[in-house]
This record gives structure tokens, C-alpha cells and sequence, in this order.
């Protein structure tokens, strides 16, 4: 899958078609290194993806590409 950017926004990710429920779920991941929140500190602050990494683990969680 193509991205526009390198790193997106969890929104910008929903308005591609991921579902809210999977980009959380990816993000609370043990161990996971390919989202992040712009300023931890805060409850509600946006969450990031590298979506290079993301699509990485994306297509070996859901058997996609094989």
C-alpha cells in the first residue's frame, strides 16, 4: 500500500480506511516502534505512524502480500 507521507497521523490513517479500533490496537502493542503520541505528556494528544514500519507489521499481522 502506498502512503502519502512517512510519518501520518492516526486520523489521516482513518481517511485512508483504517478503522479506529485496529490503528489503537496497533499503537498499544507491546513492544511496537511504529507509533507514537506528538507530546506523551499529554491524554489526548495525536498519535503518529511511521508507515513504513506500520505497513511492515500491517501485512505480517494480517497475512496480506503473501
Amino acid at each position: 500500500m502506498n502512503y502519502e507521507k512517512q510519518v501520518m497521523k492516526s486520523t489521516e490513517l482513518e481517511k485512508m480506511g483504517f478503522p479506529r479500533e485496529f490503528l489503537l490496537y496497533a499503537y498499544r502493542r507491546k513492544g511496537q516502534t511504529y507509533a507514537w503520541k506528538m507530546n506523551p505528556t499529554k491524554k489526548n494528544s495525536t498519535i503518529l505512524f511511521d508507515t513504513e514500519a506500520f505497513e511492515k507489521w500491517r501485512l505480517g499481522t494480517t497475512g496480506a502480500g503473501r
